[in-house]
């Protein structure tokens, strides 16, 4: 197959073009294709001319998808080279966007069809681009590309710089809220990534922060979502989604109260209240694929993590076997197993049966004392300083009555 290589006689735009479309009319035999061929150079070299780059673009991405499949992937990466520059010639930002739009819709329609390539050319296309919000949307392309090209993995290690790319692309709310979601399902992709998966999840969710019910009422499937992977992640703990509106509302809801409940139980209960729950709503656990020895097998865990943030700092084994519903000869094994996960730093005293914890987990629980404690003791502080201000105040009055009653007795003496 014949490769591209423009001179500089010829116009890059009409080689490819030319190109193109002898290979889509090379069956059709001289008769047939040439005045094709003909009709489309011409029609291309009427835009160059005219300085339309948009039509340009969108009569070369259609030409060269139609006969892709047909190509090499030297030739295909060296059509598009071509085919992406146009974006220099675009007279305003409006025309790079549209520009931007034609060709990256077309490259992720065969997603199928030399996957890593296509990844590869809107990356190009990425990089030629000086435009923030042009960026955003051929990034959200390769997103969309690298689900359904199944070609994940040369797009992951570059959700390490989202920080970066957000500070750059300067978008709003409603597209940072595509970004996440779109991440979140490229990671879900991957078992091995749950945790990131989840992070971008509560991203997500929390861009609905300031939104009134109506909006909200929209991130309902995805905060339900969030609460099944986060109960399912075996080596996820904590998380921030029970302060979340988007997940808040799920507490209202007929549906998905239980779903709340659940997440409620993990984050601040310990296995008794999910035994109870599972009890009255195994139903639903069955319904979103949860599977209760796995449950139970993440909730003794986080059980036993409560234990350990009690402030004496020594949990009796008897303690430990009770909270978590095990036999004593088990007692020892879950706290290894806490410790193997990091959960909690630990020794055992076996003369004494007891834990003794050198640093505690400081989980929801904890948050949720700790603010208690605060608010009473913000309480008291306003009491003592209303007690204070209230005596200064008589302490004032009274030496106010003393001095007029000086004054009178001179005035009279």
């Amino acid at each position: 197959m014949t490769t591209i290589v423009p001179t500089s006689e010829e116009d890059p735009f009409l080689a490819v073009v030319q190109f193109t479309s002898q290979l889509a009319w090379a069956d059709a035999g001289p008769e047939a294709a040439e005045p094709e061929i003909k009709r489309l150079c011409r029609e291309a070299e009427e835009s160059i001319v005219a300085g339309k780059w948009l039509e340009l673009a969108s009569l070369m991405v259609t030409s060269a998808e139609l006969v892709s499949s047909n190509m090499s992937e030297k030739d295909l990466e060296c059509t598009y080279t071509i085919i992406c520059s146009l974006v220099k010639n675009a007279n305003s930002p409006e025309d790079v966007l549209e520009i931007v739009k034609a060709i990256s819709s077309k490259v992720v329609q065969q997603p199928n069809d030399k996957a890593s390539l296509r990844l590869k050319i809107l990356f190009n296309l990425y990089n030629l681009l000086d435009h923030p919000y042009a960026r955003f949307q051929v990034y959200m392309k390769a997103l969309t590309l690298g689900v359904e090209g199944k070609v994940t993995d040369y797009i992951v290690p570059s959700f390490k710089k989202i920080d970066n790319f957000l500070k750059e692309w300067n978008i709003e709310t409603k597209d940072q809220r595509e970004l996440f979601l779109a991440i979140a399902n490229v990671l879900r992709e991957n078992k091995s990534l749950v945790k990131e998966s989840l992070k971008f999840l509560t991203k997500y969710l929390a861009t609905f922060s300031n939104e009134d019910a109506q909006v909200l009422d929209g991130a309902k499937e995805e905060a339900v979502r969030a609460v099944i992977e986060f109960v399912k992640a075996s080596s996820i703990f904590q998380c921030d989604l029970l302060d979340l509106p988007a997940v808040a509302q799920l507490e209202k809801d007929a549906k998905y109260a239980p779903v709340y409940q659940l997440l409620k139980i993990f984050l601040t209960q310990r296995l008794n209240a999910y035994k109870e729950f599972q009890t009255a709503n195994a139903e639903c656990l069955q319904s979103h694929g949860l599977v209760d020895e796995d449950c139970v097998t993440k909730m003794r865990l986080l059980s036993l993590v409560d234990l350990a943030s009690d402030e004496s700092g020594k949990i009796p084994y008897t303690s430990i076997k009770d909270t978590l519903q095990v036999k004593e000869e088990e007692v020892e094994l879950w706290i290894v197993k806490a410790i193997a996960v990091k959960l909690i730093d630990c020794k055992m005293d076996q003369m004494n049966q007891v834990v003794i914890v050198r640093q505690r987990e400081f989980g929801s629980k904890q948050w949720q004392s700790l603010r208690t404690k605060l608010a009473i003791w913000r309480d008291n502080i306003g009491n003592v300083i209303s007690t204070i201000e209230s005596n200064k105040a008589t302490e004032e009055g009274s030496q106010a009555s003393s001095t007029s009653a000086a004054i009178q007795g001179l005035s009279v003496r």
